[in-house]
């Protein structure tokens, strides 16, 4: 998708779509050039009128174009009081209506706006214009927008690139959670990671011997019942200048969850390619930060398994002894991701990074919580709570801190073990999280359960049905700002 800026008036811009973007207040300033005698003559206004569009957050007024203007559609979209998150919203709206119409060319008429809310509405526009359709029928695709035309704001090719380098990386991470598990899994997504080295970045895999010659008995013990073998994967982005700051980025790579021999019902079991979305937004991240280059050191770390049933697959009963010497109960095989995670933690807290991130589809408790627009938010330290927060919210992405209490830590108490790996059903996402705490040894971690937004059985705003690649934007602009 290429963005270019373009002093023509709405009137005048040749494009498939011409979207205007109106404030409540803003009606007549924002039809003016189209109402004009030589064009629509009043038309539009007439329209609005009729159909009772003021410009409220969330309202949209579809008109073609006639041979009165240089579009072929016209889409006015209402931003309420323009907000940067309503101007988002109807970016993505907009994003979703031009791929529903298979526009290649799209004017984007918005008015003034900042370079921040230009970057955030342009990754709206894409997460709406996306489609994951490559098994379908040729017939059946709609035509994704090819060139997106500003009209109307100042020129910033920064605030493109940014945008465009987040549009990179959550499509990528989004492609990924949506592909088939036959062409997504342990072997392949750590071939993705490696595609991505070079220029700053490079990449270590472990295969399934070295794994278990590092004692990470989590990763292998998960992965074991597959004919398909765990991979480990350590990424380095390393900046150009002394790095102003050190973290470490870590995602459950589960690239298909059957649920071992704890199986999971026919519809459980049938969107967990889903399972790796943690991984997939590690990797998108990665992506992301090699086209903006911060200066930050980032390890980006993920275990990549699949979880099946077999006569090899590990067994409830089980004492895994993990990267850190402990030892774990196993009541539960479908209690997998966090076994997975422990190991890449205890590896990442031995880089010693200022701060350590991991994202998980794990628990289907923090859906029950907060459900599927909020990741939950698991962290010890108000410091990075509150950059997170504020990383989340300018990428328009909903997160929601919950509690860490040491008071559930009994639930996670083994007779065997040092630990088992659940805690019961009650509170389970938070004694999941407390679970993880036992393999980090840095002050600053944060565990985002992203079960919820990671993907999408329906459609919601302007998502279409599938992965989301949700926290890429959040993490980069977090890791972005470190470096400033």
């Amino acid at each position: 998708m290429r963005h270019i800026f373009s002093a023509s008036t709405p009137a005048s811009t040749t494009a498939d779509l011409l979207v205007l973007f109106v404030p409540v207040g803003g009606l007549a300033a924002a039809l003016a050039d189209l109402d004009a005698a030589e064009h629509y003559a009043g038309a539009i206004t007439q329209l609005a009128s009729d159909e009772e569009f003021t410009g409220k957050a969330g309202q949209s007024l579809p008109s073609p174009g006639l041979g009165r203007i240089s579009a072929r559609r016209v889409l006015a979209i209402g931003v309420g009081a323009g907000s940067d998150t309503e101007v988002a919203n109807a970016a993505g709206t907009a994003g979703l209506e031009a791929r529903k119409k298979g526009a290649r060319v799209v004017a984007l008429s918005f008015g003034a706006l900042s370079n921040t809310a230009l970057r955030g509405a342009l990754e709206a526009f894409a997460e709406g214009n996306y489609r994951f359709d490559k098994y379908k029928a040729a017939a059946a695709r709609k035509a994704a927008v090819e060139q997106v035309t500003l009209l109307g704001v100042a020129e910033d090719t920064r605030a493109v690139m940014l945008a465009e380098a987040g549009i990179a990386g959550q499509t990528l991470a989004r492609d990924l959670v949506n592909e088939q598990p036959a062409e997504c899994y342990p072997q392949s997504l750590a071939k993705t990671a490696e595609s991505l080295a070079g220029d700053r970045i490079t990449v270590t895999v472990l295969d399934e011997a070295a794994i278990k010659a590092k004692g990470m008995g989590g990763i292998y013990g998960v992965g074991q019942g597959s004919d398909r073998p765990p991979r480990f994967v350590h990424a380095r982005y390393e900046p150009a200048t002394p790095a102003r700051a050190h973290v470490a980025i870590i995602g459950k790579g589960v690239t298909f969850d059957s649920g071992g021999l704890s199986l999971k019902p026919n519809d459980g079991m049938l969107t967990m390619r889903c399972d790796m979305a943690g991984a997939a937004a590690v990797i998108g991240t990665l992506r992301a930060i090699a086209a903006i280059q911060p200066n930050v050191r980032v390890d980006v770390i993920f275990g990549a398994v699949e979880n099946m049933p077999s006569g090899n697959s590990y067994k409830l009963g089980d004492i895994l002894k993990m990267y850190n010497g402990k030892t774990v109960e196993v009541h539960n095989t479908d209690a997998e991701g966090r076994l997975v995670l422990a190991d890449c933690l205890t590896y990442a807290s031995e880089l010693k990074p200022d701060a350590i991130i991991d994202l998980a589809t794990l628990t289907g408790a923090a859906v029950v919580a907060l459900g599927d627009w909020y990741s939950a938010l698991y962290t010890r330290s108000d410091d990075l709570n509150g950059q997170l927060q504020h990383a989340a919210a300018d990428a328009h992405e909903g997160v929601w801190r919950m509690p860490l209490p040491d008071l559930y830590k009994d639930k996670l108490k083994a007779e065997w073990g040092d630990l088992k790996n659940v805690g019961g059903r009650a509170a389970g996402s938070i004694t999941a999280a407390l679970f993880l705490s036992e393999f980090v040894t840095v002050d600053k971690w944060a565990h985002i359960d992203i079960a919820g937004p990671a993907f999408m059985d329906s459609p919601l705003m302007h998502y279409v049905a599938g992965g989301t690649g949700t926290m890429v934007r959040t993490l980069t602009r977090w890791i972005e700002r470190l470096g400033e």
